[in-house]
């Protein structure tokens, strides 16, 4: 081999090796989420928060995900496929996906856009001072569940009875135990529909119509929010108001939503994850609150269900879907 032929190997050796321990530099973040990849609002508004901070994927990021598509028995085995990847920092989008990655590591940081009863849940020691390996964004504030309530009485005449809509495998009961609270305070006959998995939910809402509850609270959950239009569907089939958390149902077809905006919770997180990628400890980052909570009215929803929005409503509202 000629001197200038070996040069020129061992510059494209040497090239080549700082590549790949380039590549495998770059920091790996894992991502879990309950629903499914399509029409994610949620995740776009995460990678648009790394994209604001200069993270770009494939060039100085990279971004492995799991999708539990509605099914969060699946979450325990999909959190131990990215901890074995041992990623920098793994976001777990809900509450469950938090609890199912803590289970199996207590050094990995996690960063949760949708926490709730994290203190309960062994996740943090407190909302100032997390303490672990978890933190995040609270998607409720206390009372929230109570307005929604309050909300459809406002909106839906002659209320007695009201369903609601839970899925018992979550584990987060929060809001469950305040919806009952707050309907037991105003005399208001509450009508559990229990749900596992999205097979369930034809029957649930059969079970509250055939029931004669006047309204429906569908309660915050990720594998609602992922089977948000077939609800809104069904909803609608069965001439039942239902009131949302999230704007994301109305915008599907539901009926009205209050409560924090999903996306801006998602788009905050990458903050967290900067600061970590950065050095910072998940456990001396305090868990952040809603700095907003938004009134979204679906009138053409509204107007097929023979409703008429009161005014006082709509003055309140963010925005009124026509």
């Amino acid at each position: 081999m000629k001197r200038r032929e070996f040069i020129t190997l061992l510059s494209g050796a040497a090239m080549w090796s700082i590549g790949a321990r380039a590549e495998v530099s770059r920091p790996l973040i894992a991502v879990l989420t309950a629903i499914t990849k399509d029409g994610n609002s949620p995740l776009n508004a995460f990678l648009q928060g790394l994209k604001e901070l200069s993270y770009v994927e494939s060039l100085n990021v990279d971004i492995v995900y799991r999708f539990a598509e509605g099914h969060l028995d699946r979450l325990p085995v999909l959190a131990a496929e990215l901890v074995a990847l041992k990623p920098a920092v793994i976001v777990a989008a809900v509450t469950a996906a938090a609890v199912a990655a803590r289970a199996l590591t207590k050094s990995i940081p996690i960063v949760c856009p949708l926490l709730a009863n994290a203190v309960n849940f062994g996740l943090i020691a407190s909302e100032s001072r997390p303490g672990g390996n978890v933190t995040g964004i609270s998607f409720r504030t206390e009372g929230l569940t109570g307005k929604q309530v309050e909300l459809a009485l406002q909106m839906i005449p002659h209320v007695v009875k009201i369903g609601y809509l839970v899925n018992v495998a979550s584990g987060v009961i929060i809001d469950r135990e305040e919806l009952e609270t707050t309907c037991q305070r105003l005399g208001i006959k509450t009508v559990p529909a229990e749900v596992r998995s999205p097979d369930d939910l034809d029957a649930a809402f059969r079970a509250m119509a055939n029931d004669h509850v006047q309204a429906v609270i569908v309660l915050v959950d990720g594998m609602f929010f992922s089977e948000r239009s077939r609800i809104a569907a069904l909803a609608a089939t069965a001439r039942l108001p239902a009131i949302y958390g999230f704007r994301d149902h109305v915008d599907a077809g539901g009926l009205a939503s209050y409560g924090v905006n999903l996306s801006e919770n998602f788009h905050r997180a990458a903050t967290y994850v900067n600061k970590i990628l950065k050095g910072a400890k998940p456990g001396d980052l305090p868990v952040e609150f809603p700095t907003k909570l938004e009134l979204i009215v679906n009138n053409k929803a509204a107007k097929a269900l023979g409703l008429r929005i009161p005014s006082s409503v709509l003055v309140r509202a963010d925005e009124v879907i026509q």
